[in-house]
């Protein structure tokens, strides 16, 4: 049985990719700084096997106790998700150094560290996969999130150097790029009144948000198409192929 680490497991994007890779047949790592009493509950609950290790992904301690769970209790990672992040809206101009540098440490040296402490495991066997959860910001400019962009940037250079420097030794690494999704975080960044619903659905070609089932079916055909590496894959119903401007995009809707 293969297994897969998912970061950012609890809630959201990472609960459905944990729910959708377990009943692919998969063995599941929860990792989150959240409690995963309740999903990995449901998960053994249902049959599948599961195992969690709650912890701050930022924190080197926390990528070494993870990489011994799963060396121990699942034989080694074949898989690993980066999916867990945090969103930060301010302007540009009043956001703090602390405010930069935290953003910057879960978005970015989270999944580097992961990547790191995991991917040797999958270096030493020769074979495995990584996939990141960047962002249409991680591809694009958008306004009051100079350091969620920025990390998100990082990221999907992070996924090609990685897909470039660890192809050759079995290691892919691939990255999703997802537009607005309604989850928790998106209720958050709502709830600010930093967008609306009509923001996000009359910018997106197919009228919608995405959903978390989306973004967890493009991260299990990253996890296993062996041939594909080095990509940054846009789930965000044509967000980035679009530059009509809204009034065009709406006239041309049935």
């Amino acid at each position: 049985m293969q297994t897969v680490v998912v970061t950012g497991a609890a809630q959201g994007v990472g609960k459905v990719v944990a729910q959708t890779f377990a009943q692919a047949g998969w063995a599941v790592v929860l990792a989150d700084i959240q409690p995963l009493d309740a999903l990995l509950a449901e998960l053994t609950g249902a049959g599948h096997t599961a195992s969690a290790l709650s912890g701050d992904q930022s924190d080197p301690a926390y990528a070494a106790a993870l990489a011994d769970h799963v060396a121990q209790h699942h034989g080694g990672t074949d898989v690993l998700v980066n999916n867990a992040g945090i969103s930060f809206i301010t302007p540009a101009e009043q956001i703090s150094l602390d405010q930069w540098q935290r953003v910057m440490a879960v978005n970015l040296t989270g999944p580097f560290l992961l990547s790191q402490a995991l991917g040797q495991q999958m270096l030493a066997r020769g074979s495995g996969a990584i996939v990141n959860v960047a962002s249409v910001a991680g591809l694009g400019g958008v306004i009051h999130r100079a350091a969620y962009n920025a990390s998100k940037h990082g990221l999907v250079g992070l996924t090609r150097t990685l897909a470039a420097e660890w192809g050759g030794r079995g290691v892919r690494c691939n990255a999703v790029c997802p537009g607005w999704i309604k989850t928790e975080m998106d209720a958050k960044d709502m709830g600010s009144g930093a967008y609306t619903d009509a923001d996000i659905v009359n910018r997106v070609p197919l009228a919608r948000f995405a959903s978390p089932e989306d973004i967890a079916g493009a991260i299990l055909f990253l996890a296993t198409a062996p041939f594909v590496n080095g990509v940054c894959l846009p789930v965000d119903g044509g967000w980035n192929a679009d530059s009509s401007w809204d009034a065009l995009r709406l006239k041309t809707r049935g």
